[in-house]
């Protein structure tokens, strides 16, 4: 049971009493009792603040000097959470020595050790377990760092900044001393030693100078950091050129550790890296694997401004940072593939991951307003809706106008900790228009539903669009600035000129076959002139607003979009609309003890895309096979209320089935087509020729053909490249036939050694849809090669057994949910953060039935009773909240 918990509220911020211009470190690595000597000039801002109160936690303290004045025990006050120190004089130095144990430090927060080597994670609060310190984001710094080791076990010693000196001492130990020009708060501290290899490659930026650019990793995964490097190279060009920031420092490095929390860090010029994120060559990664490392990589170089150059005031601020750079990777993704299939990805992974979380107990704004514990703040709501809310800023300027801002933002705030109202103030001056409004974006939690209703005016050739906004749950909701994207259609499917009518014309910009309406009201309506016939209308075209559409479209115009509408999102959209429709209809036929009837619309849709790949007249392989996905069950599930989850997991498993078997002949022969094996290469034609492929293959397993086994296992065999063998084996991951076994096997003992590929093996056995999928995850974690040590292996196993493995998971029994409360509270015990963020599928307990209900809700509450740690706690405690 956690003792006490502090609620930090957003209307507390008090700037510090005190600033530290400069601080000094020293690291005596050892494993178990590394010693660290912190050398702070302290300068006090306001003459009678005398109390200078330091952070630390899980520190043993050995000593406090005050200008080389030693302090006795009596001369400060100490707790397991602070240091105070009594500063009678304006400027002094303070010089503080701690000891540590790496090794033993399984929670990966402050300094640890991962397969041998020494690593730091700081951000949020990590700091503080290194050292005592002021550990918040608005105290900027210039850091030193020295570090000692010995030789032969440590060869290499990396910390922040430029290398300036290094040297070999007595004993077989030797140094290095690193400085970082540039003030950054505590958090954007880093510390790597250990017995790593690197590649290095140069880059000449638009200034003229060369930058060193090194990736390290353990030796033997050296082939695997090209497609990295490759990626850094392209992110520092990019951004050059689409925002005009260029690197500052002489070097960049980054480091590939197994052991990590989160996907990678952004430390100044030293990035700590999950190695899922750096390690990638087609034998061992997929494509989606390659395109992670692309966009992590390209995420975390773009930090350098949007995060460290200008960081956050204070952790509320977080959005400021992440959901600006989470946009900047996505243009950047998207100019290096395909801008349309990026757009979907996105919208997709947002509303299958952060509506549930929107409409869930842990809702929360993108500015937080209190938190218990900022680790868990980490969230799709501050990342991807902060994102979507930094992308409104561009469809409301313009691509340009939103580079003015940009511009203006760098310009104004460059070294400084600011807020997001900072940021909006710079939108909105560089184009000289009032964003004000935006500010209900940053504050307001929920998914906002936007209900459009349409009215032809035959006599006076008008079409009006009435919109309305609200967000359910939320009490006095202010309105939103909601741009929304349309276009209309003829009934030949052409785009329509749009002519605004005069009382909204203000409210409404034309961007070519497009209008973006400016909603900013609960209830408004925009007219257009000129439209000679009755419209279908193209509505929030790019999904130009994080919102839930509500639109009465019939089933023959979602036909007509899914064919010819000039929106390649609203085309997928149309295609997803049909399946959803068609998905909960045939919900309501199985509760009646109806059989599954496949829907004669989307039926249609999904043979003419297939006969469009088949006559080679499909444009994009990529989006048609998106097109041809089913909804995901995450974003199934929020469209109830309560969900029966056993009748969706079923409708949607016939409904798969169901086009499989109807449409064999013309999947297999799109599946022939493009099966053409070839050497791997990472660029947007052979992508979408793989996914193309592979749809098929997945839809021709689900037929459950006795025929299509030998399709799966040949295309195992093969081993063209990771892309190709994990679909192949996903699908027969689920069939209990002895060939399918024999690949499995098989796949373990080529990659037994290979931890990425083998999480790769752990998640499919923990997914596989089988009658004793508890019992094989269970062996799983008993499993020789799993770790709870390793965040990768416990994500791949349960993670992905509550997430992906439904029908297991919420079997009525309730022995899944019983399971993973048994693995939350053996992670809180060692790594709090791992143990919260595998929680969150109980805490979407209000959509399942009444029985589920409550044995979700028992398993809370126990681990509630004992939990030990702020993070689970936190996450628990909001949800029981909801349920009194």
């Amino acid at each position: 049971m956690v003792a006490e918990v502090n609620v930090n509220y957003l209307k507390d911020y008090q700037p510090a009493d005190f600033m530290i211009k400069t601080v000094d470190l020293s690291f005596e690595l050892l494993p178990n009792a590394t010693l660290v000597t912190n050398r702070l000039s302290v300068e006090k801002l306001h003459p009678k603040s005398n109390l200078l109160k330091l952070n630390g936690e899980n520190l043993e303290l050995v000593s406090v000097r005050i200008d080389d004045q030693v302090l006795a025990k009596t001369d400060y006050q100490r707790d397991e959470q602070f240091l105070a120190l009594s500063i009678e004089v304006t400027e002094c130095v303070v010089e503080i020595i701690t000891r540590v144990n790496p090794e033993s430090n399984t929670a990966l927060e402050g300094l640890y050790r991962s397969g041998g080597n020494y690593c730091t994670q700081c951000e949020a609060e990590g700091f503080r377990r290194i050292t005592y310190f002021l550990d918040r984001p608005d105290v900027l710094s210039i850091y030193t760092t020295t570090i000692v080791a010995d030789k032969s076990t440590n060869p290499v010693l990396l910390s922040n900044g430029n290398l300036i000196e290094r040297g070999d001492l007595p004993n077989g130990r030797h140094f290095a001393t690193w400085h970082d020009p540039f003030k950054k708060p505590c958090y954007l501290f880093a510390l790597v030693a250990g017995n790593l290899a690197y590649i290095e490659d140069h880059y000449k930026a638009q200034d003229g100078r060369d930058i060193c650019l090194r990736i390290y990793t353990d030796s033997g995964h050296l082939s695997k950091c090209r497609h990295a490097m490759d990626s850094l190279i392209h992110s520092m060009r990019w951004d050059e050129e689409r925002f005009g920031r260029i690197y500052d420092l002489d070097i960049y490095m980054i480091v590939a550790v197994d052991d990590f929390n989160m996907g990678a860090m952004e430390n100044k010029g030293l990035n700590i890296f999950n190695s899922k994120y750096v390690l990638a060559d087609p034998q061992t990664a997929t494509d989606t694997d390659f395109e992670g490392v692309e966009a992590v990589i390209a995420h975390e170089y773009f930090h350098n401004w949007t995060g460290n150059r200008i960081t956050c005031r204070d952790w509320f601020q977080l959005t400021l940072k992440e959901g600006l750079t989470v946009f900047r990777d996505q243009e950047f993704t998207a100019d290096r593939l395909s801008p349309a299939v990026k757009r979907i990805e996105d919208i997709k992974r947002l509303r299958s991951v952060q509506f549930p979380e929107d409409s869930g107990p842990t809702s929360h704004p993108i500015q937080p307003q209190s938190y218990i514990e900022m680790n868990n703040f980490y969230t799709m709501t501050v990342y991807e809706k902060g994102a979507e809310v930094v992308r409104l800023y561009q469809t409301l300027l313009g691509r340009d106008g939103f580079r003015k801002g940009m511009d203006l933002y760098f310009e104004r705030h460059d070294g400084q900790a600011v807020t997001v109202q900072d940021f909006r103030q710079a939108m909105a001056d560089a184009n000289q228009v009032d964003l004000a409004q935006m500010h209900n974006w940053y504050v307001q939690s929920g998914t906002p539903i936007l209900k459009i209703d349409t009215h032809y005016d035959a006599v006076n050739k008008r079409y009006q669009i009435h919109c309305q906004q609200s967000i359910p749950g939320l009490v006095d909701a202010k309105p939103q600035l909601i741009p929304i994207k349309v276009g209309l259609l003829s009934d030949l499917g052409e785009p329509l000129a749009l002519y605004p009518a005069q009382n909204c014309a203000d409210t409404i910009r034309i961007e070519a076959d497009s209008a973006v309406l400016q909603l900013t009201q609960l209830q408004q309506s925009f007219e257009f002139i000129g439209i000679e016939k009755p419209p279908v209308p193209s509505l929030l075209r790019e999904f130009s607003a994080p919102v839930k559409l509500q639109y009465d479209y019939r089933l023959d115009e979602l036909e007509f979009l899914a064919q010819h509408d000039t929106d390649s999102f609203n085309r997928w959209e149309s295609a997803q609309r049909l399946a959803v429709a068609d998905l909960m209809h045939n919900v309501k036929r199985l509760q009646k003890g109806e059989s599954y009837q496949l829907g004669e619309s989307y039926a249609r849709v999904f043979l003419r895309l297939l006969n469009e790949v088949n006559k080679g007249l499909a444009k994009d392989l990529a989006l048609q096979a998106y097109a041809l996905n089913l909804p995901d069950m995450s974003y199934m599930i929020e469209q109830y209320e309560q969900v029966d989850i056993e009748a969706l997991l079923t409708a949607h498993q016939q409904m798969k089935q169901a086009l499989g078997h109807l449409y064999y002949s013309e999947l297999e022969t799109a599946y022939q087509a493009l099966n053409k094996v070839k050497p791997y290469s990472y660029n947007k034609e052979d992508i979408a020729q793989r996914m193309m492929k592979n749809r098929c293959l997945q839809y021709l397993m689900a037929s459950k053909s006795p025929q299509v086994l030998p399709l799966a296992i040949a295309q195992y065999q093969a081993q063209a490249n990771m892309t190709d063998v994990l679909v192949a084996l996903e699908t027969l991951s689920h069939s209990e036939a002895d060939q399918a076994q024999a690949c499995m096997d098989d796949f373990y003992k080529r990659w037994q050694d290979e931890p990425l590929v083998l999480d790769k093996w752990f998640a499919l056995k923990a997914s596989a849809d089988r009658s004793n999928a508890l019992e094989q995850v269970k062996d799983l974690i008993k499993h020789p090669k799993f770790s709870y040590r390793t965040p990768n292996r416990v994500r791949s196993v349960v993670g992905v057994f509550a997430r992906q493995n439904l029908r297991a998971f919420h079997q009525i029994s309730g022995q899944g949910y019983e399971w993973l409360a048994d693995q939350i509270l053996h992670l809180d015990e060692t790594n709090p953060q791992v143990a919260a963020r595998i929680l969150t599928p109980l805490t979407h307990w209000s959509r399942y039935d009444d029985q589920r209900q409550q044995l979700m809700l028992a398993q809370l509450k126990r681990i509630s009773q004992q939990a030990k740690s702020k993070d689970v706690y936190e996450l628990v405690e909001k949800s029981l909240l909801v349920a009194d």
